[in-house]
């Protein structure tokens, strides 16, 4: 469909279809992505050693050095979503070319520096042996790759910001087919073991980011791109770093937040951080219809307030928050009488079945609150008022979530479980400041009139 018939449809047709349509292909690429994860962990397990705690462990680390690409992504596709709200197709033209010439830079220099810093790093969170060595040789391939990761981010806020979900989703579905050809070829029959894993990844992302990028200046894409739209300009730079700033440290603190937490969960030992990774793995399952509404919200919220129609942006979050809820209370129903069996699919080990399977049940017991939580940073991020994002993301962590931890942990009744408890607190929590934030109605503001306005409180 043509950005401009997609615009009408944002801004016209009802809210429910809308959020639906724009949330399904979200729903089926998390599907996708989700897909490739258990059969990532599925594959590692295989190995026989402890590659899925060392992925576990590293990966917060890797997503504290994309969270700048994150935000910037993010800022961006607010502020297409919102120039194109407005009508003025130049503008958003524009923004597009510096997010992938911006994010490129980016990604090279961080790729750089935490290639060469990996080892210290590893070593910082207290790994040894033989899980210091597999996690240090999958943290620094995926360093290697994370340009081809970037280009991926650039295109998906691109087309986020018209409104065109699918393509996202038929790139994302191409790149997790192929690196599941890829997994068993490089870990097994190539015997790369926990590296072969990384390079099967970045392999897929080279391919499929270079392909994505490509397509935005065909003659034939919704908006064409040209060379000269990548030529850096700092005026066009400023304005998605004034948005993009927040989210990112947002990001940063919130990934950072998590390093901390594997530290908390190494020291509880490998059978908790592997029970930990294993039941993401399934509650990614639940959580993916809401992030698909969040994503959708984003884009609705960016376009109507950027059109001046703030009563649909508003009607928009109501629908959302209904969705929402009925799909999560549905999900956690059927995954909680089966959390031991799902824990099981990916180990043999009946502690990390025990501890997974515990973690799995209170999760799904508060499985609402995390599509609120996607929900009001959805609003926050179409609207530009990254700053409330960044709010959420850090109170979460570093205001609840780790001094909880902290507390509950040196109770002995609790153990592994005190990770599971806070973690559920820790949500509440959040989410009746966030909606606390909602209701002051100063998200409302949208920020292309003066991009300033996104950094106030």
């Amino acid at each position: 469909m043509d950005f401009r018939k997609r615009r009408e449809q944002l801004l016209t047709e009802p809210i429910g279809k809308v959020l639906i349509t724009l949330a399904v292909p979200v729903m089926i690429n998390n599907l996708i992505q989700t897909f490739y994860d258990l059969t990532d962990t599925y594959f590692v397990g295989r190995i026989g050693g402890n590659e899925v705690a060392a992925i576990s462990l590293v990966w917060p680390i890797l997503f504290l050095m994309i969270s700048f690409g994150v935000g910037m992504s993010m800022a961006g596709a607010t502020l297409i979503a919102q120039y194109i709200g407005n009508g003025n197709e130049k503008q958003s033209r524009h923004i597009a070319g510096q997010i992938i010439s911006f994010l490129m830079f980016i990604a090279i220099i961080i790729g750089i520096a935490g290639y060469y810093l990996t080892p210290s790093i590893v070593y910082w969170m207290g790994a040894r042996n033989s899980l210091f060595t597999n996690a240090s040789t999958y943290l620094r391939i995926m360093f290697a790759g994370l340009p081809a990761m970037f280009m991926m981010f650039a295109f998906n806020a691109i087309k986020q910001g018209q409104g065109d979900n699918i393509s996202p989703m038929i790139f994302g579905a191409i790149s997790v087919g192929i690196n599941v050809v890829l997994d068993p070829i490089f870990i097994f029959a190539l015997n790369q073991g926990i590296a072969g894993a990384a390079r099967a990844t970045v392999l897929a992302r080279v391919v499929v980011g270079t392909l994505s990028v490509m397509t935005l200046f065909s003659t034939r894409h919704q908006l064409t791109l040209q060379l000269r739209d990548l030529v850096p300009r700092m005026d066009q730079i400023i304005k998605i770093c004034r948005l993009g700033i927040p989210s990112s440290f947002g990001q940063a603190m919130q990934a950072f937040g998590f390093t901390i937490l594997n530290v908390f969960l190494v020291g509880f030992g490998e059978v908790t951080l592997t029970a930990f990774a294993i039941g993401n793995r399934v509650n990614a399952l639940i959580i993916m219809p809401t992030m698909g509404i969040g994503n959708a919200l984003s884009t609705v919220v960016g376009q109507n307030l950027g059109a001046d129609n703030t009563a649909r942006a508003k009607e928009a979050v109501k629908r959302s928050v209904i969705i929402s809820t009925i799909t999560l209370v549905i999900g956690g129903m059927m995954i909680y009488p089966l959390s031991d069996r799902l824990i099981g699919v990916f180990t043999q080990n009946p502690e990390v079945i025990f501890h997974g399977g515990n973690y799995l049940r209170l999760i799904m017991l508060s499985a609402p609150l995390m599509g609120f939580f996607q929900i009001l940073n959805g609003t926050f991020q179409g609207s530009g008022h990254t700053v409330y994002s960044m709010i959420l993301m850090m109170g979460r962590l570093w205001g609840l979530r780790l001094p909880m931890i902290v507390a509950l942990s040196h109770t002995p009744s609790f153990g592994p479980n005190s990770v599971w408890y806070a973690m559920i607190a820790s949500n509440f929590i959040i989410c009746c400041i966030g909606w606390g934030i909602y209701f002051t109605g100063r998200w409302q503001r949208k920020v292309i009139k003066d991009v300033r306005t996104a950094v106030e409180l």
